[in-house]
Parts: C-alpha cells; sequence; structure tokens
C-alpha cells in the first residue's frame, strides 16, 4: 500500500498536475503575505492562511485522486490486496501532498508573513489549525474526485461551492454543521484561539472524519 502511495505521488509530480495547485498556492500566499503583519496579530494572520489553503488542498487532492485512470486502479486494487488498501494508499499519498503543501505555506508565512513568532500556546494552535485544515481539504477533495464525481465540471463547482457552503454556514450559527473556518478567523483576531481551540478542533475532527467516511462508503463498489 506504501509502494502504491508513492507511486500515486511520483505520478501526480510527473504528470505536472503538481503545479496548478502548487502556483495557486503561491499565488495566494503572495497576496495574502504579501506584507507583515503587524506584531500582535501574527496568529490571525496565520490563522487566515490556513483557511484559504483549504481549496488548495482539496484541489491538490482532487488531482491527484483523478491522476490515475479508473482502469488502473482497479488493476491497483489487484495488485495491493484489495479495494481498501487501494482507498488507503490514495488517502495516503493525498495526506502526503497535503502536507507537504502546508508545510510550505506556514513556512512562507513564519519566514514573510510575520515579525515575530506568535507564543508558544498560540504557536500550537495554529499548528493543529494547519493540520486540520489538511485534513478538511482532503475530505473535500475526495468528495469531489472523479470517482464520486464522473463530471469533471461538476466536481469543479461541487469543490468551489462546497468550500463557499462551508464559509457561510461557519459565519451563521449552524457553524456546527460544517468546519468552522470563520470561528478560526475570529478566535484569532480576538486572542483567544488557544482558549476556544478544543471546542473548535472537535467541530472540525468530526465534519472531516464524517467527509473521509462519506468518500469510502461511495467508493466501495466504484473504481
Amino acid at each position: 500500500m506504501i509502494a502504491l502511495a508513492v507511486f500515486r505521488v511520483a505520478a501526480y509530480v510527473r504528470s505536472h498536475r503538481v503545479y496548478q495547485a502548487l502556483l495557486l498556492m503561491l499565488a495566494l500566499l503572495a497576496i495574502v503575505e504579501g506584507s507583515r503583519a503587524p506584531v500582535g496579530q501574527e496568529t490571525s494572520a496565520l490563522a487566515d492562511t490556513a483557511v484559504l489553503l483549504i481549496p488548495v488542498l482539496a484541489w491538490s487532492t482532487r488531482s491527484l485522486l483523478d491522476t490515475e485512470p479508473d482502469q488502473q486502479r482497479t488493476l491497483s486494487a489487484i495488485t495491493v490486496g484489495g479495494r481498501a488498501r487501494e482507498l488507503g494508499a490514495g488517502l495516503l499519498a493525498a495526506l502526503a501532498t497535503s502536507v507537504a503543501f502546508a508545510a510550505l505555506a506556514l513556512g512562507w508565512g513564519l519566514l514573510l508573513g510575520v515579525s515575530v513568532t506568535p507564543p508558544p500556546d498560540e504557536f500550537a494552535a495554529v499548528l493543529a489549525v494547519h493540520g486540520i485544515a489538511v485534513l478538511a481539504g482532503l475530505a473535500l477533495g475526495t468528495l469531489t474526485s472523479r470517482s464520486v464525481l464522473p463530471s469533471p465540471a461538476v466536481s469543479i463547482m461541487a469543490l468551489l461551492f462546497g468550500f463557499m457552503a462551508m464559509l457561510l454556514l461557519s459565519a451563521s450559527p449552524l457553524y456546527w454543521l460544517t468546519v468552522p473556518v470563520i470561528g478560526w478567523m475570529k478566535a484569532a483576531s480576538a486572542g483567544d484561539l488557544a482558549a476556544r481551540f478544543p471546542e473548535l478542533a472537535a467541530i472540525s475532527l468530526l465534519w472531516c472524519l464524517a467527509g473521509l467516511a462519506a468518500y469510502g462508503w461511495l467508493r466501495r463498489n466504484r473504481p
């Protein structure tokens, strides 16, 4: 399964699809982190970056999973010993790629986007928020991949509208129905991200796990 995950990451890079997500992320970082955040606003700036990463990571996940032809996925499932292992290899490859993108974005933010590193408790919360952004992007990307939504146009629209719905719901009293990204931003801006993180993280993780479980259920009889 690990060998298949490595193969899929290599295919994603060789196909040059990786540069689509990379260039989009670099453009967003250049805009958002174009000037250093004022002293005292470091946590807010880094949390905003994590939120903007989600659609980029979803795009990256979708592109990676769609690089391999459907028949090749069927052959891969036979080779590694079952559909569950093939699905796990895809998720592992997408997770590794998303972690690399998130690490690059966080490193850019720390080096060029802020003047000083946030206090330890807030920095730990920022790291965790980036980790949750990886899972959120992974869940959204898998649910809009070709094995779930065969039409490329529908897939892209679902990804964009899915992120927009996430933003709108998280700004409403029904924020618990999605990843509360607006809650992250508000808490970071108010300086209490570390204090509110357990509540926000629990809601976020539940949504991410539900999304990944839905992907696994939808993929059970599909190539």
